[in-house]
């Protein structure tokens, strides 16, 4: 799939953040995004086709036509949730079941998918302490079942995808200024309560979103001849900073003053309140792509007080 030849690229769940930015990305150099969703978009510029994650039907049309086609699968429930038993399972079933279906659907084309972009996360290696997190890290048994526990079934369940490419990209934290985590992050921090969490010390793995888009295209091949090999690929900056530094260079570039600290037990409370999972802020990875090394990528944004300025500086 060379640059110059348009190309029909499937986004599964493709209707979030990340599907979007890559949506306008790939419309703007002459491809075709095909959005799977369960909810069309009146004011959308793309194309969309109502699927239910699961099961077959008429959407399927969209992945055996007889064309150059690429899969992107995105789909799955946001994170940010109590870490309950129904949570966890729903969390694992809406990943796992939305990549079967679409597996599926692959194996009744004629000629396979050209690239398949399967997404994951760096949160597969749970709370990881000192250790880099690379390509050749080994999984943690058990790990955190809404962690480990969600993430090694939703990159299982793509075995046996009827494709010549495929890349399963574990994705870290996304900066990105339209994403609700990051508009949260700011505006607590512009409240004046932008401290370090717990003790500071763990690990804030992290990518620029226009990064994030570069890879894709890449693992895509719709920047050229596809140079990155196939299997796990590690979608983070080279440059993590621990839990204190993030905060510290967002109260610099948000121009706050120093902040008392949140103790991890105060997070915890917090946490059943808002309906979230304290370990999204007291568990971190410190991870990096050996892979994107080797294969000489080069980050626009590989520290991360230039990828803040860009994004929330203003």
């Amino acid at each position: 799939m060379a640059q110059q030849t348009s190309s029909t690229v499937i986004l599964a769940g493709g209707s979030g953040a990340l599907g979007t930015h890559l949506a306008h990305d790939l419309l703007s150099r002459g491809h075709h995004p095909i959005i799977l969703t369960r909810r069309v978009d009146p004011s959308s510029p793309f194309e969309q086709v109502v699927w239910d994650g699961r099961t077959q039907g008429d959407w399927v049309d969209v992945v055996t036509a007889d064309r150059p086609t690429a899969v992107v699968n995105l789909a799955g429930k946001l994170v940010d949730c109590r870490p309950t038993t129904a949570n966890i399972a729903a969390l694992r079933d809406s990943r796992v079941d939305a990549t079967r279906a679409l597996v599926v659907a692959s194996r009744m084309r004629r000629t396979p998918i050209s690239h398949w972009l399967q997404s994951s996360t760096t949160a597969i290696w749970s709370d990881a302490g000192e250790q880099w997190c690379t390509e050749a890290t080994p999984v943690p048994e058990p790990g955190l079942p809404q962690m480990t526990g969600v993430a090694q079934p939703w990159e299982a369940a793509v075995d046996g995808a009827n494709t010549e490419h495929l890349t399963v990209l574990r994705t870290s934290i996304v900066l990105d200024a339209d994403a609700p985590a990051m508009r949260r992050l700011a505006g607590l921090t512009s409240a004046g309560l932008g401290g370090r969490i717990g003790d500071g010390r763990q690990w804030f793995s992290w990518i620029h979103v226009d990064d994030w888009l570069a890879i894709a295209r890449m693992a895509l091949g719709v920047d050229g001849p596809t140079m990155l090999p196939d299997g796990v690929l590690v979608a983070a900056a080279p440059n993590p900073v621990r839990n204190a530094e993030l905060m510290a260079q967002l109260r610099k570039v948000l121009h706050r003053p120093p902040a008392p600290p949140t103790p991890g037990v105060l997070l915890k409370l917090g946490a059943v309140a808002l309906r979230t999972d304290p370990a999204l802020g007291l568990t971190g990875r410190r991870a990096r792509s050996d892979v994107l090394a080797d294969a000489g990528f080069e980050f626009r944004f590989p520290d991360l007080d230039a990828a803040l300025a860009d994004l929330v500086g203003s």
